[in-house]
């Protein structure tokens, strides 16, 4: 369908101005409070104004309201603009907004607009259409079709642009309690329906349940297999050791493993149940070196089938990837920057040393200094 090609951002956070091309795989690294994870907070707020009536409004708030989201505050900054461009072969899709302070401390809509360009014939083929201002939600996805273009397809590109974070296993986590067995089409950001997704793949396309087995026991060798059997149309992720018949249930599996199995099905689920973006924040978090080896390896092959977008503090996960793959985030005057690794300015440095080390070394930056 097209992948997010290009984001331009300001007024964001830590992000006073940010122009950043995008690519199939994009590996972000930076110290404590570089602005990584404001970026990816960035999607969870247009995922959320995209997604349902109120949805921005509610972001704005568990945020701690608008003073909190505006670059610095509102006496610094009043806007917060938005342009991201998805293309294909085919067309290049491009959506702009641009959120304004408004009383009482939240974030109402200036303008939102939505242009499509058949890039066979760019200079004819473009179709515009205004979504309209003044309000406190998006309107894009009340689109279906303008003049005979279908959009519906293109902003399916942007409200499935979805970040997880599956750093709560805590005892109260959803994916630590019982799920309802018919929500298991898409996995939550939380993993909160980790076993009804489970459930439904064992029965439904053993391929990919088997292939996620196999891939948790990489990481946990101890593990057997999963019993998902449903109570009353609730099922739980019970589970047994290798080479026994007793039962465990969800609270008895460690926070490292339990994050584990949420990533390896989210990065094995079939291809049509992938979200256009996968969008982690620091996937190596409480796992065993040997985890994070096989972890980095799943999101490497899941960027041929959609695109990536991760965080990383760990130079084991960063060793995976090329130096084209990479996106320093840096702090400079109060301001996030965003800046891509050229593999020419490495060459002589990757003869030596592995590009984690070369990240310890602080040579290519993204780290305390």
């Amino acid at each position: 369908m097209g992948i997010l090609s290009r984001i331009q951002l300001s007024g964001f956070k830590s992000i006073k101005s940010m122009d950043l091309e995008l690519r199939s795989l994009n590996v972000m690294i930076g110290a404590n409070g570089s602005g990584k994870s404001n970026l990816i907070s960035y999607f969870k707020m247009l995922n959320a104004m995209v997604s349902k009536k109120g949805g921005l409004q509610n972001y704005v708030m568990k945020s701690g309201f608008a003073q909190s989201v505006l670059h610095f505050g509102p006496k610094i900054t009043s806007v917060i603009g938005g342009i991201l461009t998805f293309e294909n072969d085919q067309y290049r899709f491009i959506y702009n907004h641009s959120l304004v302070y408004a009383p009482v401390d939240q974030l109402a809509f200036a303008n939102e607009f939505i242009m499509w360009i058949g890039l066979e014939n760019p200079g004819s083929d473009v179709k515009r259409l205004e979504l309209g201002n003044g309000g406190k939600d998006s309107n894009l996805l009340q689109v279906t079709t303008q003049e005979g273009v279908n959009f519906r397809q293109a902003t399916h590109l942007i409200s499935t642009s979805q970040p997880f974070h599956f750093d709560d296993v805590t005892s109260l986590a959803g994916v630590r309690q019982h799920a309802y067995v018919a929500n298991c089409i898409n996995l939550e950001p939380d993993g909160g329906n980790l076993s009804a997704v489970l459930a439904r793949l064992q029965s439904s396309n053993t391929r990919v349940f088997d292939r996620i087995i196999s891939t948790i026991r990489l990481v946990a060798p101890y593990f057997g297999d999963f019993d998902l059997t449903p109570d009353n149309n609730y099922t739980t992720l019970n589970w047994r050791e290798k080479d026994s018949e007793v039962l465990f249930g969800p609270h008895q599996i460690s926070d490292g493993t339990l994050r584990a199995m949420c990533l390896i099905t989210l990065l094995l689920l079939p291809d049509d149940q992938l979200p256009s973006m996968i969008i982690v924040d620091e996937p190596e978090l409480g796992l065993h070196p040997y985890a994070i080896s096989v972890i980095a390896s799943l999101f490497q092959a899941a960027a041929r089938r959609t695109q990536v977008l991760v965080s990383t503090q760990s130079p084991v996960f960063l060793d995976h990837f090329e130096a084209e793959d990479v996106i320093v985030v840096d702090r400079n005057n109060r301001e996030s920057t965003f800046t891509r690794l050229d593999p020419a300015e490495l060459e002589t440095w990757l003869e030596r040393y592995t590009l984690g080390e070369i990240w310890q070394k602080n040579i290519v930056r993204g780290g305390p200094h």
